[in-house]
């Protein structure tokens, strides 16, 4: 009767870590394409901007300045100090891009007030820039 319990309990643990890996590969191919929509919606936000551009320099008004939406900069990032580690965070401060091995406290003191702030990385050639002097 033991041995019967063991094997059921132990079926009822496969079924229930199957059910939470479907779960969670579901979400993450949700979240997928929910990214690479709005992926393409920008691009096609820059490709209108870049059509409405060429069309304003045949005649261009030096009198007015006119702004379609908002200004996106895709390529900048943040540093932030997350658990004694320094992490990469996407332009809106809230999307981890890369978690690093470089440890906080190991920095110089100025930069460690800079990332406590959130320091800021204009592009990614200067975000891996910094990673390489950083690492071990």
């Amino acid at each position: 009767m033991r041995n019967k319990l063991g094997i059921g309990f132990f079926a009822v643990m496969i079924v229930a870590l199957m059910l939470v890996t479907g779960a969670y590969q579901l979400s993450y191919q949700r979240a997928k394409e929910q990214m690479e929509v709005k992926m393409q919606a920008a691009q096609e936000t820059r490709a209108e901007g870049s059509q409405k551009e060429d069309a304003s320099s045949v005649n261009p008004d030096p009198a007015s300045v006119a702004a379609d939406g908002q200004a996106l900069k895709e390529d900048c990032y943040y540093l932030m100090e997350v658990n004694g580690y320094v992490v990469v965070y996407l332009s809106d401060k809230k999307t981890p891009y890369e978690y690093t091995d470089i440890k906080y406290d190991d920095l110089p003191a100025e930069l460690r007030d800079e990332i406590r702030n959130g320091k800021y990385v204009e592009d990614a050639k200067s975000l891996y820039g910094f990673l390489e002097n950083y690492s071990s």
